[in-house]
């Protein structure tokens, strides 16, 4: 008999956990990288916050908030919907286009279409469903296999949306590499929650402030450099005799550079805007070619410069930000 999930009646975290069948390991960069962008677009289609999540080759792990159910408007749902296809076929496009129709002109199935869309959004069991349901079928399609690609039902645990908990699990997740051996420091493993942070992304900062203080109050460094150190704290500490880093690595980053990565890692970690930007240097520099690059690409909106965060004297920008949610 299935144990029956715990659920928090108002705003909940939930640490979820799915393996492969019979624990293969089936998921390479390829893999990997689609599964990172799928979760960001069902948790924002799902109205759930991603606070950290680790991909590895036989199964995954996800750390969410789920908030308290709110209304949404008719507009947020249509935007909430075709984010789940960003590239539709020809079907789905028109089908966003009925819905968004039915709901504007409030027709006789806008009721129905309102109930079924948002009983999917605000709960982890339809979340998770959606998540894996996806992957599964662009995997199989991918791959010309049929069949489960999952090995049973979801596992979730309710945490303890604060302190050591909250902390604990998180690190757990992010850590997960490291004690596979695939690296010695999280921050050097693109598919978990931690690297997204390091690399700038917003909502992973913000994620780790959540996390570190439970408020979103302080500022970006202070919140890597505190999750750092309560990384490599953690992940320093023996445990049944094992520890996931030497004593000698973890005093170096809790004493020496007090969770603080240097200007140069931090650059390093944000690589890919030297071969995904259209253009990289100073902000007077983008603005130069601004123009130039806006009508040689013909795109319909003015593309925004973004500053790569790092602690130079001189920021670097780049022109053309990452791809989607989820790229480093």
């Amino acid at each position: 008999m299935r144990t029956k999930r715990i659920l928090s009646a108002s705003d909940g975290i939930y640490h979820c956990m799915s393996r492969t069948v019979n624990g293969a390991a089936l998921f390479k960069e390829r893999e990997m990288e689609m599964f990172r962008k799928m979760l960001h677009r069902v948790a924002d289609f799902s109205g759930v916050e991603v606070l950290t999540y680790c991909m590895m080759n036989n199964h995954f792990h996800v750390l969410v908030r789920v908030p308290e159910a709110s209304s949404v408007s008719d507009t947020e749902l249509i935007r909430r919907y075709r984010m789940l296809y960003p590239k539709p076929t020809v079907y789905q496009a028109a089908s966003a286009e009925r819905i968004a129709q039915e709901l504007k002109s409030n027709g006789p199935d806008a009721a129905t279409i309102r109930a079924q869309l948002l009983a999917r959004m605000g709960d982890i069991s339809a979340f998770m469903k959606t998540l894996k349901q996806r992957f599964s079928t662009w995997f199989n399609k991918t791959h010309q296999r049929f069949g489960p690609l999952w090995s049973d039902r979801f596992k979730s645990v309710l945490v303890e949306g604060k302190g050591n908990a909250l902390q604990t699990m998180a690190a757990y997740i992010d850590l997960n590499p490291v004690r596979a051996g695939l690296v010695n420091d999280p921050k050097d493993y693109r598919f978990c929650g931690y690297a997204e942070a390091v690399s700038g992304q917003k909502k992973a900062v913000a994620a780790l402030k959540f996390i570190t203080a439970g408020l979103y109050e302080c500022s970006d460094t202070d919140a890597l450099q505190s999750y750092r150190c309560m990384l490599f704290g953690k992940g320093g500490a023996p445990k049944a005799g094992t520890s996931q880093f030497n004593r000698a690595q973890a005093i170096h980053v809790l004493e020496e550079e007090a969770g603080k990565l240097p200007p140069h890692i931090l650059l390093r970690c944000r690589i890919r805007y030297f071969s995904e930007g259209a253009v990289l240097g100073s902000r007077e520099f983008i603005n130069s070619h601004l123009e130039k690059w806006q009508h040689s690409t013909r795109q319909k909106h003015r593309s925004k410069p973004r500053q790569i965060q790092s602690q130079a004297s001189e920021p670097l920008v780049a022109l053309k930000g990452l791809r989607g949610p989820g790229y480093l």
